[in-house]
């Protein structure tokens, strides 16, 4: 997987979104707003720095992945975090990538839910949130997080227009899919040893299409026990 930069001289969440501008990670504007908004270091872990373009451990066998990875599946998911859209954000972890969907779908009526399914995780995301721009959406209840199993989505708010995965299923969870709102895309990497960033995009009338963006390297997506036991 590609990493931009992974030594010292960003210390500016600012600088940080110019730099994966600067690669060409970043194209549109309404990404970069948004990412600048939402300030991540105020959801890595301390001691860590925040802006190297490096996934980071969060605790309990968990990562917050690296910016230009969230970067590149918010820009894939753009046209469907638009105001007032539903979106799903699987794996939550420290709220970071929750928070920007939010920021993205929140006004007009819009909803971002981020599941996780280790509770001093959401925890702790709901304390960063508080301390970030996203801040009102979670107090207006359009940033919800709930401690669940990413595999089975959340139904309550479903069909969703963007669902983004961030840990790898051996395949696509058969929920997620029927979660998704004809007309709706996913993002989620997929595989074991090797695997692919895919988009999955939901016709009108019901079929899916599904296609390879690039290769990745994500945490996988399991059940709580095997995460805590180390997979």
């Amino acid at each position: 997987m590609k990493r931009f930069w992974s030594r010292g001289g960003i210390e500016k969440n600012k600088a940080l979104v110019e730099h994966l501008q600067q690669y060409g990670v970043i194209k549109s504007t309404k990404v970069a707003e948004v990412m600048e908004t939402i300030d991540r270091g105020l959801f890595v872990p301390g001691g860590n720095p925040p802006y190297v373009d490096s996934p980071m451990q969060i605790g309990y066998n968990a990562t917050i992945s690296a910016p230009h990875m969230h970067a590149m599946c918010l820009e894939l998911l753009e046209e469907h975090l638009q105001p007032g859209m539903h979106a799903l954000d699987v794996g939550s972890g420290t709220g970071y990538l929750t928070a920007c969907i939010a920021m993205m779908v929140g006004p007009g009526g819009g909803r971002a839910v981020g599941v996780e399914h280790i509770p001093e995780l959401v925890t702790t995301s709901i304390e960063n949130l508080k301390k970030s721009a996203a801040a009102p959406l979670l107090k207006d209840g359009s940033l919800l997080l709930h401690v669940s199993d990413g595999r089975e989505g959340w139904p309550e708010f479903a069909p969703y227009d963007a669902i983004h995965v961030g840990a790898a299923a051996p395949e696509i969870p058969q929920p997620l899919i029927d979660q998704l709102k004809p007309g709706g895309r996913m993002v989620i990497p997929v595989g074991n040893i090797f695997q692919d960033l895919k988009v999955v995009d939901k016709r009108p009338d019901g079929s899916v299409t599904i296609q390879t963006e690039t290769s990745v390297r994500y945490v996988p997506l399991t059940s709580r026990a095997s995460q805590l036991q180390g997979y």
